[in-house]
């Protein structure tokens, strides 16, 4: 599913203008990436998590070259669903 379908999904359950919905859509989306960006998890009950891990660095093979290379510690994002929303999938 696209952000297109998602907002055109949002204008008809709610009858919501699509050209209200796309900027609440990508205000939702921004507000996340920058709680991301801080360090910051955002819980939405119900729903799930968007969570920071942190990876510790390792070394890894670059196999063109047969040489070890260091990945440095680093985060990345992560979605974690809530136990009614694995529910409803499974």
């Amino acid at each position: 599913m696209t952000k297109e379908q998602i907002v055109a999904q949002i204008s008809s359950t709610t009858g919501v203008e699509k050209k209200v919905a796309l900027p609440v859509v990508e205000a939702f989306m921004k507000t996340v990436q920058e709680a991301l960006a801080k360090n910051e998890n955002v819980y939405l009950r119900g729903f799930g998590s968007f969570i920071v891990k942190h990876k510790q660095e390792k070394t890894a093979r670059n196999i063109s070259k047969n040489t070890t290379i260091i990945i440095p510690a680093h985060n990345v994002p992560a979605f974690k669903p809530a136990k009614a929303f694995e529910d409803l999938i499974k």
